[in-house]
């Protein structure tokens, strides 16, 4: 079984409540962990090594969606990311 590591230095917010930072981040966490426990990820992020910065397609976040699913959905666009 292999150990992958993942730290996030900083999220940076922009255009997003201060009040929300926590939920954004309790989002983002619990989908990371759901993406990273998939068959063959852990396996795709060890082959990558260290990737001090990933860079992704634009992410859409719908106007109505609350600072859990922005976190949500900015980890499923991080999961599509390392999957190029």
């Amino acid at each position: 079984m292999r150990r992958v590591i993942v730290k996030i230095d900083q999220l940076a917010l922009k255009g997003f409540r201060y009040e929300d930072r926590h939920a954004i981040a309790q989002g983002l966490q619990e989908q990371l962990a759901l993406l990273f426990a998939e068959p063959g990820m852990a396996e795709r992020l060890a082959s990558l090594g260290d990737v001090p910065h990933l860079r992704t397609k634009a992410i859409s976040i719908p106007g109505e969606a609350s600072p859990r699913q922005t976190g949500t959905d900015v980890a499923d666009g991080i999961g599509k990311g390392l999957m190029r």
